[in-house]
């Protein structure tokens, strides 16, 4: 039977052809998601847009509002250069005074804590044991005088006799080195009586340097041990020392000032750095830096004629090494520090006559507290911001207020802004201490 009369095979001839309707479905699907995806990635674009717009009328609002900054003056007067360095007050002399002689300590010729003079006495021992010791020497120096005397005598007559011819010749040897030996035993008994006179001597005890005689450390009455009890401590307090120590790489500036003016100026300060104490001059550097720290050892003098320097007290020392007549002078608040170095923000009126914020690059020459010295980039009387530098920009306009003075206390520095990403501190050279307290005078390097 023919496959062309059935029906099915008829109906499968004019069926469309399989997936032709399907793929015109996905095509449209597609179609549909990118438009999809584009509409999104559009809104996102425009969406961000808005937002950077949206910054930057932000950011122009905030760049057009005056910040309110305090500013100081540069100041321009004489400020005296010095390195400082922590120092250590020494007497000039010191002597702890022990016996001679061991006995009884009699009673004291002084009061604890008077100034004594060299040569003034200050204790006695016993000296009766002494000075019987030295009149037993006198005696045996008037017993061996008188030998002598009658070993002369004999020489004489022997010596007649031998002249004459009636002694012999060893007998007149024997009787000349009779008197020999009395002789030499008058010479020792000589040298015996200088060392009980000197015994004697010692029985009083005397200052060997001025000062300030302490506390007493043995009481009247006591059995003293030559060369092994202590007495008592003199300090010579009028001059006085202060020891104290540099960098090595401080110490050839230092040496070549000294060698040049043979006079360096020093000042002490008390422990915060804020009151001085006294004046002086520095003597001179030790002979060797020592390896362990890398510093040398530097001796000042002072008078001390106020007694203001007691031994062994803290001070902290300031050592001139020139003074500036003319010197830059800013608050250390005002200095700020970053990639580029020193600088600090400065106020000024641009070309419409508003008053904005600059960056203004400086050499620091020495800072010292609150207090900086400049070596350039600012001139006297220009004004330099020193609280509120935190949001400066350049550029940036400002309205001003007038700042402590400077030295005033409690203030601080601002860290900067800006371009120069850095904790803000006083600037200070490689070769300066760090700065520790306020001085309004006097600035180190």
């Amino acid at each position: 039977m023919a496959i062309d009369g059935n029906p099915e095979s008829h109906l499968s001839a004019h069926r469309p052809p399989a997936g032709k309707g399907g793929g015109f479905v996905r095509a449209i699907v597609y179609l549909v998601l990118i438009g999809l995806v584009g509409f999104v990635g559009w809104r996102i674009y425009q969406n961000q847009q808005q937002a950077a717009a949206a910054s930057a009328s932000q950011a122009a609002a905030l760049q057009s509002r005056p910040i309110p900054v305090q500013v100081v003056a540069v100041d321009q007067k004489p400020m005296p250069i010095f390195l400082t360095a922590l120092g250590t007050v020494t007497p000039y002399m010191s002597v702890t005074v022990k016996a001679r002689v061991s006995g009884e300590l009699m009673p004291v010729k002084f009061t604890e804590g008077q100034q004594v003079k060299a040569g003034s006495t200050i204790m006695v021992i016993d000296p009766k044991p002494y000075k019987a010791a030295l009149d037993q020497a006198k005696g045996t120096l008037v017993h061996d005088q008188a030998l002598l005397k009658n070993a002369q005598a004999e020489f004489a007559r022997y010596k007649s006799l031998f002249d004459a011819g009636v002694v012999s010749k060893e007998t007149l040897d024997a009787d000349e080195a009779s008197q020999g030996q009395y002789e030499g035993a008058i010479e020792s008994d000589k040298a015996a009586i200088e060392t009980a006179q000197l015994q004697l001597d010692w029985c009083t005890i005397q200052s060997p340097i001025d000062g300030k005689i302490g506390l007493r450390l043995v009481d009247p009455g006591n059995i003293i041990t030559a060369n092994t009890t202590n007495l008592v401590i003199i300090n010579q307090t009028q001059p006085i020392a202060v020891y104290f120590t540099l960098p090595e790489g401080q110490l050839p500036q230092v040496l070549h000032k000294l060698a040049a003016e043979n006079r360096l100026p020093v000042d002490a300060y008390d422990r915060n750095d804020t009151q001085k104490l006294a004046t002086g001059q520095l003597l001179t550097a030790d002979n060797q830096i020592d390896t362990t720290t890398g510093t040398d050892k530097l001796k000042a003098v002072f008078d001390n004629r106020d007694g203001s320097l007691f031994p062994n007290q803290f001070v902290n020392i300031h050592l001139v090494l020139e003074d500036r007549p003319n010197a830059l002078v800013v608050p250390s608040a005002a200095i700020q520090t970053g990639l580029q170095g020193a600088y600090v923000w400065t106020v000024g009126t641009d070309a419409s006559g508003a008053t904005t914020s600059k960056i203004q690059p400086v050499k620091v020459a020495l800072a010292e507290g609150q207090v900086t010295v400049v070596d350039s980039g600012l001139a006297q009387g220009q004004k330099v911001v020193v609280d509120g530098a935190d949001r400066l920009r350049p550029g940036q306009l400002v309205t001003v207020g007038s700042g402590r003075p400077q030295g005033a206390p409690g203030q601080g520095a601002a860290p900067a802004g800006g371009p120069f990403t850095a904790p803000a501190h006083s600037a200070t050279p490689a070769a300066t201490p760090a700065a520790k307290g306020e001085d309004p005078k006097k600035e180190k390097q």
